[in-house]
């Protein structure tokens, strides 16, 4: 079966993204994904808008110090964040998953998850899937947080991380202040720079 994996992190970036499938070492990553087992590429991406706030918390990752990305796991109508799906299989989602819950391998019922809305298939950080409805057919599926956001520390993350974010957003179209402002309503982000900071901190060769 095929699926759309929506990604709203650091697999917004194509070339983060197939580290996963192919195996690799992301830019501004310490660690090295073994990819999936069917390492073939996507059949197609697409540009996607998600109801779901999105946030960072955590304190350190294998992008360094600070946050990573997650979404609510409620919708808000008035709130746009912007995802990128990826026509993938069954197969290889369950492996994507099990590569950023740092577990070997998983099975998960997708039609379970389709019939409920969500399963957490662990208290890992990325332990929740969730279903968001069909595209051409095909189910769509996201993972995030098992934890409410607001039981969350919301927490700033790594300047490697956003830069590998922000690549992403440029592939799906967005100009340098587009995404500085997007940013800027992310809870975690908000309230912690200008406009000329926040732009510094992500766009700086030092980042």
């Amino acid at each position: 079966m095929n699926v759309w994996y929506v990604s709203y992190g650091s697999n917004l970036c194509k070339d983060r993204f197939m580290c996963y499938i192919q195996g690799g070492k992301p830019e501004g990553s310490v660690k090295i994904e073994k990819g999936c087992r069917d390492q073939t590429p996507p059949e197609a991406d697409e540009k996607v808008d998600l109801m779901y706030p999105l946030y960072f918390s955590k304190e350190r990752s294998k992008w360094g110090e600070g946050g990573v990305a997650f979404i609510s796991h409620d919708k808000l109508s008035a709130w746009k964040t912007i995802g990128r799906m990826y026509l993938i299989t069954d197969e290889q989602f369950e492996d994507v998953v099990a590569q950023e819950n740092n577990q070997d391998k998983l099975s998960i019922d997708l039609h379970k998850v389709i019939e409920n809305g969500y399963q957490d298939i662990n208290k890992s950080w990325y332990g929740r899937i969730l279903f968001l409805g069909y595209m051409d057919k095909a189910p769509m599926f996201t993972f995030t947080n098992p934890n409410p956001m607001n039981d969350e520390k919301f927490t700033l993350p790594p300047a490697s991380y956003l830069k590998i974010i922000s690549r992403g957003l440029m592939e799906l179209g967005l100009h340098t202040e587009e995404i500085i402002r997007y940013f800027h309503t992310c809870m975690g982000i908000n309230g912690k720079f200008t406009t000329d900071k926040l732009h510094q901190y992500i766009f700086s060769e030092r980042g």
